[in-house]
């Protein structure tokens, strides 16, 4: 399940993640873009619910120095040992640029170092190297870790998917359709096999499916008119079916972009509707591949503890 529950503050979350633990969740995973960050609700989780696996699914790697970064996860990985994931991701111009005035440059090759300098660093070793993109000069964490936390790494399309498979312990997935596992988890084995796929998937039960189709649509135009997410799913091929929704939103039409979108493209992207049908869906992601599966919340805050509920494992 992904956390913090939103709009409430983090003190008041510890019942809910004991709740999610007694439930039968395996995992929580946190984010990194808006809202609160993405190590603190972990550290609390480490305590609240020890028996979980706990991730982010990700921290940019450009906004934290590497040092920093490294030091952050070390104290996750020492809290929670052999319980934590660090999940990272080369993020956005907005996030990076906008948001934490870090420039926004190279970021295949920035992941690439950063996955390099984290495995030395988080595997205890003095680090003095001069990367593409960055030089680190002396350092090394004082208390070793045991073990050392798994890397995981945020992909959309083929060079950074690849990226995944040869440098990262797993890959982070997102706004992918069941239908598109295989291609995505094949391309990933051309980096390496073996690594754990994991998918961030937007969950939004009701019975009423064309409402949960309207809240769905929102939540589609909030992404993948981004350019980075048009790429990702021009590649995956619904370049056809959601070229109305761009060529509207970009000419600032906002309720034709949101009439545009397909229903097809929804129900692949999101899961919606009933809940036996979400609960459908669901398994559909794993029958395809995906090892791991992040259920994020696309209901409002008063919803979640039900949704949670609902969309429990078996």
């Amino acid at each position: 399940m992904g956390i913090p529950l939103q709009g409430i503050p983090l003190r008041d979350q510890r019942e809910w993640i004991r709740e999610l633990e007694g439930l039968g969740y395996s995992d929580l995973w946190s984010s990194e873009a808006y809202n609160v960050d993405g190590f603190t609700p972990l550290a609390l989780a480490s305590e609240w619910a020890p028996s979980m696996r706990l991730g982010c699914a990700c921290h940019p790697i450009q906004t934290r120095g590497p040092a920093i970064l490294a030091q952050s996860a070390a104290a996750l990985a020492q809290a929670a040992p052999g319980r934590f994931v660090l999940g990272v991701g080369a993020s956005s111009p907005t996030v990076v640029q906008d948001w934490n005035a870090q420039p926004f440059e190279k970021p295949y090759q920035r992941m690439r170092d950063g996955l390099r300098f984290l495995r030395s660093a988080l595997a205890g070793e003095r680090v003095d190297a001069t990367y593409e993109t960055f030089s680190v000069r002396r350092f090394q964490l004082t208390t070793p870790l045991d073990p050392p936390p798994p890397i995981y790494a945020a992909a959309l399309r083929p060079q950074m998917l690849r990226l995944a498979g040869r440098e990262a312990d797993g890959v982070l997935l997102n706004w992918i359709g069941a239908e598109d596992v295989p291609r995505v988890i094949q391309t990933v084995a051309e980096g390496g096999p073996g690594v754990e796929s994991v998918l961030r998937l937007i969950v939004m039960p009701n019975d009423d499916l064309e409402a949960a189709r309207t809240s769905a649509r929102y939540a589609i135009t909030g992404t993948l008119t981004v350019p980075a997410y048009r790429a990702h799913q021009e590649w995956l091929g619904r370049g056809d079916a959601l070229g109305p929704m761009w060529a509207h939103w970009q000419d600032g039409d906002r309720k034709a972009a949101l009439a545009a979108i397909p229903d097809a493209v929804i129900d692949d992207l999101i899961v919606v509707g009933p809940v036996a049908r979400c609960r459908e869906r669901i398994e559909r992601f794993f029958a395809a591949g995906i090892d791991t599966i992040i259920l994020e919340a696309g209901v409002p805050a008063a919803d979640v503890a039900r949704l949670a509920r609902e969309m429990a494992p078996r």
